[in-house]
């Protein structure tokens, strides 16, 4: 009498040893093939229930405050006028459209164009001199040896972040006004007056300044995280080969650091065409709006104030039509260096 392989003489088969696959003791834990290996959307909603319940305030909120507002974007193709039925939304409805009438106003104002150049030079600025700051800040508190020193560092660092602008403005003028500390010490000394806060022509660096000592402290918090998650052995591995502190950072640490700047880099790049606006607002008596209009300010004059509700719309479409695709831009630019971004390919 013949056996087959793994059967006893009787003919049947031993039970299952721990040897063999778990896919053969639990036929059902196979992938379907048929469906890339991914189980099938009845189970995975089974499964993911409390975690999806956990996301609907968030997505309603996102949804209410967010998604639905776009539709009122249709206003920048009419002539808007909020009294023309018996509330704001279904005035929409009677009011008379335009077409592209209104950006074609847009691209014919000067004012527009003013508030685009100081919104693109104070972005440019804002990005040599502000985005590097909190990569330099997190270098340098991660080496501090002593962690009740590296916290109270970070917490001196990251306070100014829960000021408001109104207090950040206030201290500026204190120190750096016509009143101020710099302005009082200096003609006590004989020496002329001093104004910052109401020179325009500093104005774009005054800001820069501002946006450095509220926020760069906070932007560290990203770069530590990401600093802690690289593993120890690889410093170890670089000073057994005789890398000294700069070459461990240029080497080790730069790199393990180099998504997360490219996927900052990519958000702070789609949001170019945003660099304030209660912070601008706030000092625009004190220097003029030629130095200090951007378009969120434009946009919030013209639609406020002026009561130009269908040019304000028709500004803010455009600001935020060029932001996605400077983001998708700036996502591919990340995708040829050999980062991820903010999507993956």
């Amino acid at each position: 009498m013949s056996l087959t392989a793994g059967s006893r003489p009787d003919g049947t088969r031993p039970a299952a040893t721990v040897e063999e696959p778990v896919a053969a003791l639990l036929p059902e834990a196979v992938p379907d093939k048929r469906r890339g290996g991914r189980a099938p959307w009845r189970v995975r909603l089974r499964r993911d229930r409390a975690l999806l319940l956990m996301t609907v305030p968030a997505l309603t909120l996102l949804v209410v405050f967010n998604y639905v507002p776009l539709l009122g974007n249709v206003v920048a193709f009419q002539d808007y006028d909020p009294y023309a039925a018996g509330n704001g939304v279904a005035a929409i409805f009677h009011s008379p459209w335009l077409g592209v009438e209104q950006f074609a106003r847009m691209v014919d104002d000067p004012l527009f164009w003013g508030a685009a150049r100081n919104t693109v030079v104070l972005f440019l600025l804002q990005l040599v001199l502000f985005f590097p700051l909190p990569i330099a800040l997190a270098l340098l508190i991660n080496s501090v040896v002593r962690p009740r020193v590296r916290a109270v560092a970070q917490a001196v660092m990251y306070l100014p972040h829960f000021f408001s602008w109104v207090l950040v403005v206030t201290v500026f003028q204190q120190v750096f006004g016509g009143a101020g500390i710099i302005a009082q010490t200096m003609e006590r000394h004989g020496w002329g007056g001093f104004d910052l806060m109401t020179d325009a022509s500093l104005f774009k660096f005054l800001v820069t300044a501002q946006s450095v000592w509220k926020d760069a402290g906070w932007g560290i918090i990203v770069f530590l995280a990401a600093l802690a998650a690289v593993s120890t052995d690889l410093y170890e591995a670089a000073a057994m080969d005789g890398a000294g502190r700069r070459r461990r950072m240029w080497h080790v640490t730069l790199p393990a650091l180099r998504p997360v700047i490219a996927l900052l880099l990519v958000l702070r790049v789609g949001d170019a065409l945003s660099v304030g606006f209660e912070q601008f607002l706030l000092q625009r008596d004190a220097v003029g709006a030629g130095a200090s209009e951007v378009l969120d300010t434009y946009v919030w004059n013209m639609g406020i104030q002026n009561g130009d509700f269908s040019y304000a719309a028709a500004v803010g479409l455009v600001k935020g039509v060029i932001g996605v695709c400077l983001v998708l831009a700036a996502n591919k630019f990340a995708h040829l260096l050999g980062e991820q971004g903010v999507y993956k390919k």
